[in-house]
């Protein structure tokens, strides 16, 4: 009678809804349900709204405090003193007496919001009583008064919580792994059960803008969201109404889904471009200002890209000035952002104040927007030199940040450091989509490789979370003061392979763990991570939720093989330079990262070689067949090979190894920049032969060619 009371007050005052209910008739007799804790409500849900009578495993030292025992005494509670290995023991005995035990793996509420560590004692209990596990996500109790957010989360009295049930699992462990070990392995499966259920879980089925209107009714409108090096932060409430500003102007000079080119520099402005393309229902392209003039328009037709929008006083201080002319000679419409500005009617104004305080008129207008729909288009290189579109669409990348949230445990009380440009999936996804997504303050600087300002940057907006390629991070890291990384928890690295000494270097001078990642700009980006629950250095860390993967063996590859992957988070497709505006999907099977990679017992990724030849120099992908081709052009009639080989500054460097006998660094250095080409793509050292060696099929041997230089002094 008071459990049917309790039960219609909460569901008044909380509109509490319970999804997934068969899951749980499915589960069986002989049950562990394990639930994420938000706070003190948790056992008090679960006890009323979980069908039957469960057994509640208490921490002894919460059963014994005064306050709660008047609800201890409403349901079947097991009293567990988790430092006992006889209390688990019989906790295990409990269990097979098929009893449903609710159990709570994280041991204490949470105090970020998200996952934090996962106790080895439920995954043992599940495993030695050969019991199912049902996963039950809470959420929506973080923001009442009864959790540990206070000052981290806006918290009010009566927010709507929801309880997801999900299929219930079993534990596959191999008989024949024993003692603490299996106690490890049981833990590791919890774990990975605990993400899965976040992002399984998890509120990813809508489009990037209709994400940004949820966060600004969850975090208030006066809430701090992003920043830049003019040092105005902008709060929620500002951001959605410049945006629709924006918006209003980007649809009367385009068309509705058309691809619109976006070429800033890390900046609000940038920031508010894109969402501002977002809420008018375009297609933004991120355009990679430093790719060179020919690699720019070539993407512009590739993408069918008519109008782009820019920043005159940007382009000035760039010197993109030729670039922009280029793009007017190749009929492409340029608007620059002060022109729009100065535009601005008062109605005009007063229309965007009035949607940006009704959300729901913007919301209205989106409908026609599937999350099926491209929302950004990136470039990468091809193979022979054309860069490739990589369309990505709402759920992919919706699907990759979640991928992200179910294993970092983010805290709107963190402050991210965006050096790395939102014209890469790591920089726009990671460091922008991921923290203006999740209400947490966002500082964007336009450039990595302002090694002495940086740091000095991060120690001026206390950031928490940062990202870079190793390139940056060692650059940072020459340069900084101790000091400078007091309030930084968090360094994720990617793009490039991250070297020990770097990482060495940030732990021994800073205190600062380095977290490798891995992934690729058509994964949305990221693949697969290290994380402070499991960091295993020299390894890209474990896949992440949702992804799927198959190793396609390798000729003289003994350890491993090539990387496919499937998931929500790989892309929608390509656009090819040869098919203009045709989107062409991945293939069936997968899509094939070009990475030859292993797994150990633990599951963690190491990155053995890249199959394609491709150099990766300062984070950039660089075709080797490209340089190939425009020194083809420069010195007709030579042969030429290119080889990318380890250096000690941008991760590689490339050698030219030629029989052109009069073959000069200065001679290409100004070939490059007259054809407009990418400076990355020059050779740092010569080698003069007289001929490169061949294989039986007549092709160059660049196995041999690689053994040559590895040795060259750059």
């Amino acid at each position: 009678m008071i459990k049917r009371f309790l039960r219609c007050v909460l569901k008044k005052l909380y509109r509490i809804e319970i999804k997934g209910l068969d899951n749980f008739y499915k589960a069986g007799d002989r049950v562990v349900v394990v639930a994420n804790h938000l706070s003190f409500l948790d056992p008090i849900l679960l006890a009323l709204y979980l069908p039957g009578d469960p057994v509640f495993a208490v921490n002894s030292h919460i059963s014994g405090r005064w306050y709660f025992k008047p609800f201890l005494k409403m349901v079947r509670f097991f009293s567990l003193d988790p430092t006992n290995p006889m209390s688990i023991k019989s906790m295990i005995t409990e269990v097979k007496k098929d009893q449903v035990c609710v159990i709570f793996p994280e041991g204490r509420i949470t105090v970020t919001g998200s996952l934090m560590k996962i106790y080895e004692g439920p995954g043992m209990i599940a495993d030695k009583a050969k019991a199912r596990v049902l996963p039950v996500r809470i959420d929506g109790a973080q923001y009442t008064p009864f959790s540990h957010l206070k000052g981290k989360v806006r918290i009010r009295w009566f927010p709507k919580i929801t309880l997801t049930i999900l299929e219930p699992k079993s534990f596959v462990i191999d008989p024949s792994v024993k003692g603490r070990e299996r106690r490890h392995v049981a833990s590791m499966k919890l774990y990975d059960l605990m993400s899965d259920m976040v992002f399984d879980s998890s509120d990813r089925h809508k489009t990037l803008f209709e994400s940004l209107l949820d966060q600004v009714h969850l975090h208030g409108r006066k809430h701090v969201i992003a920043e830049d090096k003019r040092r105005s932060p902008i709060s929620y409430g500002q951001f959605l109404m410049k945006t629709v500003a924006m918006g209003d102007s980007f649809s009367t000079q385009t068309q509705l889904k058309e691809h619109v080119g976006i070429m800033l520099p890390n900046s609000l402005e940038c920031l508010i471009s894109f969402f501002a393309l977002q809420s008018c229902a375009r297609i933004p392209a991120m355009i990679h200002f430093s790719a060179g003039i020919k690699s720019i328009i070539l993407s512009c037709k590739t993408a069918l890209i008519k109008t782009i929008y820019t920043s005159k006083k940007f382009a000035e201080k760039t010197g993109l000035l030729d670039l922009l002319e280029a793009m007017t000679s190749a009929n492409i419409t340029v608007h620059y952002l002060e022109d729009i500005a100065v535009s601005f009617s008062l109605s005009g104004k007063l229309k965007a104040w009035m949607r940006a305080r009704f959300p729901g008129m913007v919301r209205r207008q989106l409908k026609a927007v599937l999350l099926s729909d491209s929302a950004v288009i990136l470039f990468t290189s091809g193979s022979e030199g054309a860069p490739k579109g990589v369309v990505l669409s709402h759920e992919n990348i919706q699907a990759n940040r979640f991928q992200l949230a179910s294993r970092i445990d983010l805290c709107p009380t963190d402050v991210v450091f965006n050096a790395l440009p939102m014209f890469h999936s790591f920089g726009l996804t990671g460091g922008t989509l991921l923290p203006i997504l999740s209400g947490i303050r966002t500082f964007f600087y336009p450039s990595p490789l302002h090694y002495r300002i940086i740091p000095e940057l991060i120690y001026e907006t206390n950031a928490t979370i940062m990202f870079g390629a190793d390139t940056f991070l060692s650059g940072y890291a020459r340069f900084a003061n101790s000091y400078d990384f007091y309030s930084v928890r968090y360094v994720f690295a990617g793009a490039e392979k991250l070297k020990e000494e770097t990482r060495k270097l940030w732990m021994e001078k800073y205190g600062v763990r380095v977290f490798e990642g891995y992934g690729a700009t058509e994964a949305s980006p990221a693949l697969s991570i290290n994380t402070a629950m499991h960091n295993k250095p020299g390894t890209v860390g474990r896949l992440l939720p949702g992804i799927q993967y198959a190793l396609k063996p390798v000729p003289g590859i003994a350890e491993g093989g090539r990387l496919l992957v499937k998931g929500p988070n790989v892309m929608k497709g390509y656009l090819l330079h040869d098919q203009p505006g045709v989107l062409l999907p991945p293939d069936e099977s997968g899509y094939d990262t070009g990475d030859i990679v292993s797994f150990d017992e633990e599951a963690y990724l190491s990155i053995q070689g890249r199959a394609k030849r491709f150099a990766k120099i300062a984070g950039e992908m660089i075709s080797l067949a490209v340089v190939e081709n425009y020194l083809l052009a420069l010195w007709p009639g030579k042969e030429h090979a290119v080889i990318n080989v380890p250096d000690s500054n941008k991760g590689e460097a490339l050698v030219l190894v030629t029989n052109h006998s009069e073959a000069r660094r200065d001679l290409i250095i100004a070939y490059v920049r007259e054809q407009g080409l990418r400076e990355l793509s020059i050779p740092k050292k010569i080698q003069i032969v007289d001929s490169l060696p061949v294989l039986g099929s007549g092709k160059v041997d660049y196995v041999s060619l690689k053994a040559s230089v590895l040795n060259v002094s750059l």
